[in-house]
């Protein structure tokens, strides 16, 4: 039986992640979270699923999750989200380096073959150039949440140089599907557009963004533990197709068949990126096909409606 630890388990993404490793009756899968953003319903079910409420920041805590299991493989994705949230919280979010610290540590110290880091496109801050490359684009980034994920991403290589931990480093871009919580633009702008509830845009809604369907994102991370594939490298997972967050709000006001309308804020002051795009190279011959084009994702979210 395979063993995987999935930290933040009760999140969108980990969330998704477990329901789909449990498919498989060879793995065994245990989720870890302490519902700071996490929501009981994401859990994934199965005899093959244990949920353990835990904080990977509290070493005292974690520690004895990590011992007692002989995990084959950690998928650590537990991190403080949300652009509005992060930014009202940055002392919150420099907390979860503890985290990284603690999961990183006791993993090579318990046998762990390889640690699945959940990065995110905020290291590269505002683009220098597009698409956004795992290797020749600067990381350009300077809010907390995403010096905290670059440091992370520091903390891999440092382990896998000085105690031979393998790793790999998912750089997520904006991933969206059932179960996405609502602080995100898109579930946002689905539930506003159903309830024929103002559609709000900060600024002139002329910043982009690409938007990957859960299943590309989780088909490419599973590949990736099973396959053997990117070992101590990195790799950008996302859609590489652009959308104005305007063309979104007016895309799904059609799709919806909604009565809704836009309504345009102020600019955030900051966090709100003018364009963003990944290089999917990598990503493209782990799947070794298109990915979902928008149009059909949101066909897919609207008529479930799980969030």
């Amino acid at each position: 039986m395979v063993k995987i630890l999935i930290t933040g388990g009760a999140g969108f993404i980990p969330g998704s992640l477990a329901a789909k490793l449990a498919e498989n009756p060879n793995n065994l899968v245990v989720l870890v979270d302490n519902f700071v953003t996490g929501k009981k319903r994401n859990i994934a079910k199965g005899d093959n699923v244990r949920f353990i409420k835990c904080d990977v920041n509290n070493y005292l805590d974690i520690a004895p999750v990590m011992t007692s299991h002989g995990f084959d493989y950690v998928f650590h994705y537990a991190a403080l989200v949300g652009v509005k949230r992060t930014l009202a919280n940055p002392s919150m979010v420099l907390e979860d380096l503890q985290g990284i610290k603690n999961v990183l540590t006791l993993a090579k110290n318990s046998g762990v073959k390889r640690i699945f880091y959940s990065s995110s496109s905020e290291v590269y801050g505002e683009p220098v150039h597009l698409p956004q490359h795992e290797e020749t684009t600067p990381l350009n980034s300077r809010l907390p949440y995403a010096i905290v994920k670059n440091a992370g991403e520091a903390f891999c290589k440092a382990f896998k140089q000085e105690f031979g931990l393998d790793y790999t480093i998912f750089r997520f871009f904006n991933t969206y599907g059932p179960l996405q919580s609502t602080d995100f633009v898109m579930s946002k702008f689905v539930r506003a557009a159903q309830r024929n509830d103002k559609i709000t845009i900060y600024g002139d809604g002329e910043q982009t963004r690409t938007f990957c369907f859960i299943d590309d994102n989780l088909e490419a991370t599973i590949k990736c533990m099973e396959e053997n594939q990117y070992v101590n490298d990195i790799i950008n997972v996302g859609n590489d197709s652009q959308i104005t967050i305007l063309d979104l709000a007016k895309l799904i006001i059609k799709t919806t068949g909604s009565k809704s309308v836009i309504e345009h804020l102020p600019p955030l002051p900051e966090g709100d990126m003018t364009r963003r795009q990944p290089d999917i190279g990598k990503m493209r011959k782990l799947l070794n096909r298109e990915l979902l084009p928008l149009e059909q994702g949101l066909k897919i979210l609207v008529e479930k409606g799980l969030f």
